[in-house]
């Protein structure tokens, strides 16, 4: 019995180590995240890379470019939106909810983006 409530245990601990694992963000390259853009919308990823440009407190957030150096026109630099905001130049990892065809209204449609982020710093 004792035998039995180890195994229980230990497959119990394993089952909750699977499920953390499969619900932390993948990180992704910026080019990756335009390639893949279908397959990764709603889910979260993580990105690391230098913030090219801020707009703070628009629509109640804040807006920021960020490049890691893949891509090539037109898929080198993603929009993020955050609560959170960062400098021009800050190296950062940004954790957020990919999101496509994003219609704000107005005009302001974007094709991908990054929603809800949260960033850290690098």
């Amino acid at each position: 019995m004792k035998r039995l409530s180890i195994c229980l245990l230990a497959a119990a601990l394993c089952v909750g180590s699977a499920a953390t694992l499969a619900s932390d963000p993948v990180t992704k390259t910026v080019e990756a995240v335009y390639q893949e853009k279908d397959q990764l919308n709603g889910q979260q990823i993580q990105i690391h890379g230098k913030v090219v440009k801020v707009n703070n407190g628009i629509m109640n957030r804040n807006f920021l470019h960020l490049q890691d150096g893949t891509g090539t026109q037109g898929s080198n630099d993603l929009t993020i939106t955050s609560q959170e905001t960062a400098q021009v130049g800050d190296e950062v990892i940004i954790t957020g909810t990919v999101s496509v065809n994003v219609d704000f209204g107005s005009g302001y449609l974007y094709p991908l983006m990054i929603e809800k982020a949260t960033i850290a710093k690098k």
